[in-house]
């Protein structure tokens, strides 16, 4: 099992080209937020719009709309996209990367709409809600799954307790038999692909152990995903980042006081110093 360093991290960091305008860098699908958990959406679409995506399209209920704009103005809207996923009306060639999950239900209109998006050729992130028992392994494109350890053995059967004793060991088992990446949220996150390659994340630390926090990663997976050429890079690069703004709130503060959207205020800054520059 390798680590994915500050090194990696410098090495692959996509340079922002000064020719490139939003479409260089990618549309990206964001289905998140419900009535009941409307910051979902604005936590996820913070992290995207922070991680280098050219143009974010936030597909969430009507309702949700009006929480989301005077916080993220810069995000497009696809009313009710749930539905309109789940009835096949979303096309998902309009997208260079797709993210699905925070803040829905794991029910019927999720399922349909999670298969609706897998009929599409662009990279997929699946978290919260749109973590289900599937496997992936016809699927073309990347596939990748953000489970917190309740979600990982919801998916597979693993009793927690023995996930939790081997998670490097169960990862990359499943990243192979599902054939999809897979994200293990936690101390020392373990990203496992399924061609067997897999990495532990050196940053990060218990302030990270808050609601919304998992939201915002996968947000920054969705960025990162269109404005990288390898999606694998993208993963790693957005949990290493995700992690790395845990540590810099910790230099000055308690770990108890960190709040999931403190994170994108405190990246631009974490991102900078890691950038390589002609």
């Amino acid at each position: 099992m390798k680590e994915w360093t500050e090194n990696h991290v410098k090495e692959t960091l996509p340079q922002r080209t000064k020719s490139g305008h939003k479409g260089t860098f990618g549309t990206g699908l964001l289905l998140a937020g419900s009535k009941d958990m409307p910051g979902a959406a604005l936590l996820s679409g913070l992290g995207a719009m922070r991680s280098g995506i050219g143009k974010l399209v936030i597909g969430t209920e009507e309702e949700v709309i009006p929480y989301v704009v005077p916080v993220l103005p810069e995000s497009t809207y696809l009313r009710n996209a749930l539905k309109m996923a789940a009835e096949g009306e979303v096309n998902t060639a309009e997208y260079k990367a797709i993210a699905a999950g925070p803040g829905l239900d794991p029910n019927e209109e999720t399922e349909k709409a999670v298969q609706h998006l897998l009929q599409g050729d662009c990279p997929i992130i699946l978290d919260a809600g749109a973590l289900s028992e599937r496997s992936y392994t016809k699927r073309q494109s990347p596939v990748i799954l953000t489970p917190h350890p309740g979600e990982f053995a919801r998916i597979t059967g693993v009793d927690v307790t023995e996930l939790q004793e081997n998670r490097s060991h169960f990862a990359s088992h499943w990243a192979k038999k599902l054939g999809a990446a897979i994200v293990m949220k936690g101390n020392k996150t373990v990203t496992a692909f399924p061609d067997g390659s897999a990495w532990t994340n050196p940053t990060g630390n218990s302030a990270l152990a808050k609601g919304g926090t998992g939201d915002t990663l996968t947000g920054m997976m969705l960025g990162m995903l269109c404005c990288h050429e390898d999606w694998k890079d993208a993963v790693l690069n957005a949990v290493y980042l995700h992690g790395a703004c845990a540590d810099r709130w910790t230099e000055t503060r308690s770990a108890h006081t960190m709040l999931a959207h403190e994170l994108t205020k405190l990246l631009p800054e974490v991102w900078n110093e890691k950038e390589q520059r002609d």
